[in-house]
């Protein structure tokens, strides 16, 4: 997306093959933007802020929050009407929680209920504003900074608890005005955002799978290469850690103003944790495979303040659940999170994915562990993020 308002092309390295990020790229296309693969590599074609043309038909954002949320930011100052929505599942997210800063801003977004898919955007002239987030979340930090590149003035986004800052460390690569003092993002509008060459690190989300995954099977033993360490994110190394995994992180550099490098984990018994506050917003993605591995530790995994897992792709805290219940695993769910006791072993059973890539790939790690062979339905759901996750998975464990 900053890629096709920046001027001049961009060429990104290791771009995901994911339906999600695909989604964005057809999205971009659809408003004129020249895309080409080059091998791994993505070239993107910028127009500059003001390049962006209408559409022909409806945008699709697919199964992708991240994209119709942050891309809705940019739409909504762009001198055309444009429609966006998603499958069945995005259908069911809420966006009035960018609706609503958008709107302060000046925007007129028309909403399902005034808060679900489709969206129509009435692209207008923006104002800055000095936004409080109500929940932790980075999409819609992202939103409002996308919309706030079109604004003159500073616009400011506070956050109670710190989430995820790749939007802000790529602004600042392309050449944004945009500082971060204690959960404190300022902006300035109107920059002139210049293309470069980017290169996307290991997703460390992903990588938990099979951290998990070594953490679970005797003998195991994995090395992950070039993983993003962003400090946002790298708190999933510092809970696995508290729970006991002997993790070591080898050869960090930086690359595109991001940290990376690289993960050696080797199985051990861990002893169980509590996730609450500030690290659960941190591990919110990486909680469904975490309750697996706290299923088998020695002391369980108490999830707390994870009410956000009601309105991912699915429910998570039901859908994790629901799969335990099959496995034989005992679970106590709450209305904002869960309680998974240790000591408990997995039985084989059929598994359902629910349509959501992150549960697909957790209860594959799961079924790693289980007492026979396990089924899970709908498991392409796992495209979503990671189309080679199950050849990469069946792999190691062979």
């Amino acid at each position: 997306m900053l890629a096709s308002i920046a001027e001049g092309p961009s060429r990104i390295k290791r771009y995901s093959q994911g339906a999600d990020c695909q989604s964005t790229l057809k999205c971009m296309e659809s408003m004129g933007i020249k895309i080409e693969r080059d091998g791994d590599d993505t070239i993107i074609h910028g127009q500059g802020l003001d390049g962006l043309k209408a559409p022909a038909g409806d945008l699709d954002a697919g199964n992708s929050g991240s994209t119709i949320r942050m891309l809705t930011g940019i739409l909504a100052a762009q001198n055309f009407t444009s429609k966006i929505a998603g499958d069945e599942s995005l259908a069911k997210r809420p966006m009035d929680r960018i609706i609503n800063p958008l709107t302060e801003m000046g925007a007129s977004i028309h909403a399902t209920n005034g808060r679900f898919t489709p969206l129509t955007i009435e692209g207008r002239k923006l104002h800055a504003i000095d936004y409080t987030t109500p929940m932790a979340s980075a999409q819609v930090k992202s939103c409002v900074l996308l919309a706030g590149l079109f604004a003159e003035g500073k616009t400011i986004v506070r956050e109670a608890i710190r989430t995820r800052d790749h939007t802000e460390v790529v602004l600042r690569e392309l050449g944004a005005e945009i500082d971060s003092v204690k959960n404190v993002i300022t902006l300035e509008g109107r920059p002139r955002l210049v293309g470069k060459e980017l290169e996307v690190p290991g997703d460390i989300s992903s990588a938990a799978f099979f951290l998990v995954a070594a953490l679970l099977r005797p003998g195991s033993a994995i090395s992950i290469y070039g993983v993003g360490l962003n400090p946002t994110r790298s708190a999933l190394l510092d809970f696995l850690v508290q729970m006991g995994a002997p993790i070591k992180v080898l050869d960090v550099g930086q690359r595109g103003g991001e940290l990376v490098g690289d993960i050696q984990v080797k199985y051990a018994p861990v002893k169980g944790g509590v996730l609450e506050g500030a690290t659960t917003a941190a591990l919110i993605d990486e909680i469904p495979v975490l309750s697996i591995l706290g299923a088998i530790s020695e002391e369980g995994l108490l999830v707390k303040d994870a009410k956000e897992l009601r309105v991912k792709e699915t429910d998570r805290i039901a859908t994790v659940a629901e799969n335990f219940k099959r496995m034989g695993v005992k679970v106590e769910v709450h209305e904002a999170g869960f309680f998974v006791p240790g000591k408990q072993k997995f039985e084989a059973a059929t598994l359902d994915s629910f349509g959501d890539h992150r549960i697909a790939m957790a209860f594959s790690v799961a079924a790693l562990a289980a007492n026979g062979d396990c089924k899970i339905e709908d498991a392409g759901a796992a495209s979503v993020s990671f189309p080679g996750f199950y050849e990469i998975l069946g792999r190691l464990a062979s």
